[in-house]
């Protein structure tokens, strides 16, 4: 619309452009004052600790994967549990051990030392031999340690068994048992002969008669024959049989039967 002055000359009023912004006012904008404190912005949410507990029938939120261990958790260092049970298994492992030697001990295995020179050379003063305690059947030739005939611990070789005839001596002086001939020179004393005393023996059932291999300065069966068993002595009073000598290391060996008892029927 147009609108005339006084002049009667016609003045237009321009239309506002619209892409054009209005001024401001300046009692519009807002001025922050220097007096009020400053409200700060509300912390951003940054894991799993902020988050509200899941109430009930709600799942609970799935730990992140940047969680940080416990601080007081040190890194590599194995649970507790797994100490205790390694504790528990070497408690058990020796334990276990200490057992199975003691019952070898008292059921299989024994040692013995050698006092006196009666089994010399075969066996020297304060050798130390391995004694087998499950002899089974005892044989001609083996070294046994039995109770003796005066009751204290001895060691001797089997020369006959029960049933067996034990003589000395045929013509060349050797001792025959059940007429067969001993060829003792792997195992006597090279300074003995086989046998100073005549005997001619039968060897009772379930009893051994027995001799050292240093016969000159062995007390075996010959110094009892004269008893009511003739100087034998019970298979029942054998504590085993004598099969390696391990003490000094320098003589370890073991102590075969000597294949001339193999030729005996």
């Amino acid at each position: 619309m147009s609108r005339t002055d006084p002049a009667g000359t016609a003045q237009h009023k321009p239309t506002p452009d619209p892409s054009t912004p209005a001024p401001s006012d300046p009692s519009d904008s807002t001025t922050p004052d220097p007096s009020t404190p400053a409200t700060p912005p509300a912390p951003a949410p940054t894991g799993p600790a902020d988050h509200e507990p899941a109430g009930p029938g709600q799942p609970a939120p799935p730990a992140s994967d940047d969680q940080a261990p416990p601080a007081d958790a040190p890194e590599g260092d194995p649970p507790p549990t797994k100490k205790k049970s390694s504790w528990r298994e070497s408690i058990l492992l020796v334990s276990g051990g200490v057992v199975a030697a003691l019952l070898v001990r008292l059921f299989v295995l024994d040692s013995f030392y050698i006092p006196s020179e009666s089994m010399e050379d075969t066996l020297l003063i304060n050798d130390r031999v391995i004694v087998n305690r499950l002899t089974g059947d005892l044989g001609r030739g083996e070294v046994v340690v039995f109770d003796g005939w005066d009751g204290t611990t001895t060691i001797k070789r089997v020369i006959g068994i029960g049933g067996d005839h034990v003589k000395c001596c045929d013509a060349k002086g050797r001792i025959t048992v059940n007429g067969t001939p001993l060829d003792e020179e792997s195992y006597l004393n090279p300074q003995d002969f086989p046998s100073q005393k005549k005997f001619d023996v039968t060897v009772p059932k379930d009893r051994l008669w027995l001799m050292g291999d240093h016969r000159a300065a062995s007390e075996d069966s010959r110094a009892y024959i004269d008893d009511r068993f003739h100087g034998t002595i019970s298979t029942d009073h054998v504590i085993g049989r004598a099969f390696a000598l391990y003490w000094p290391f320098s003589r370890v060996t073991t102590l075969p039967v000597p294949a001339t008892f193999s030729k005996v029927r």
